[in-house]
């Protein structure tokens, strides 16, 4: 069983309308436990739309979307919530840290949702800053770091909830190609030690990075490469995975 499975989706906006948008047209994709999938496209081509539907930050209009076999879709948005608390961690481009609380204390907050300990949270905390290099920094205010100070905090937040996926929406967009390399390693660390992760990016080098890539235009998939490099038709994956 895949982990992530989507089933012909479709995400509309003003459906029935004449600016009716159809940001996601038919999806199907699967992605197994363990993979390391970069999800590529321009702006507008559906990427970002899939991830929050991956992320269970939004539900298909159509179609159906299953999380390791359980539905999403048919979920609350409490029910949601939780998923997301339990299963998912997140690295955006914007950091989306708090700026009142401490280096710390926004590496911990997640974990506050899986009802965990202050003294494990803080614990946890510490030891991801530690893994980034940037423990030094724990008591600081996010206003304090620099911007690639500051996304290593947001990294250290996604490995201190130690969930099974990680996805990340272009985490490496406002850095420096010096700590842009640095951030990507630290992913792959992370896949290494048994997360699936799942890249949203626009630009095709750091898409290399992972080991597939899935090109999406226009709401569509328009290719799938697989772990051997092959660049196939998204239709033909499954035949080809299964030689």
């Amino acid at each position: 069983m895949s982990l992530i499975e989507l089933k012909n989706v479709y995400k509309i906006y003003n459906e029935g309308q004449e600016n009716q948008v159809n940001a996601l047209d038919g999806v199907s994709l699967t992605i197994d436990r363990g993979e390391f999938v970069a999800v590529i496209g321009a702006s507008g081509s559906g990427k970002s739309t899939m991830m929050n539907i991956l992320g269970c930050l939004d539900i298909p209009s159509r179609g159906a979307y299953l999380l390791d076999g359980q539905p999403v879709g048919e979920k609350s948005q409490k029910e949601l919530s939780e998923l997301r608390s339990r299963r998912i961690s997140f690295i955006f481009q914007g950091y989306n840290l708090i700026p009142s609380l401490r280096v710390w204390e926004n590496v911990a907050l997640p974990m506050t949702y899986q009802h965990i300990p202050l003294q494990e949270r803080r614990e946890r905390a510490l030891e991801a800053l530690r893994a980034v290099e940037i423990a030094a920094k724990a008591e600081n205010k996010p206003g304090q770091l620099s911007g690639g100070q500051q996304q290593r905090v947001a990294i250290a937040r996604a490995m201190a909830t130690r969930s099974p996926i990680l996805m990340a929406d272009e985490p490496t967009g406002a850095l420096d190609s010096q700590t842009g390399r640095q951030v990507l390693e630290l992913m792959r660390e992370l896949n290494a030690q048994g997360t699936t992760v799942i890249l949203i990016t626009h630009d095709n080098s750091i898409a290399a990075q992972a080991d597939r890539t899935v090109r999406v235009m226009d709401g569509h998939i328009v290719h799938d490469s697989l772990r051997d490099g092959i660049l196939v038709p998204a239709e033909a994956r499954s035949e080809v995975r299964a030689s």
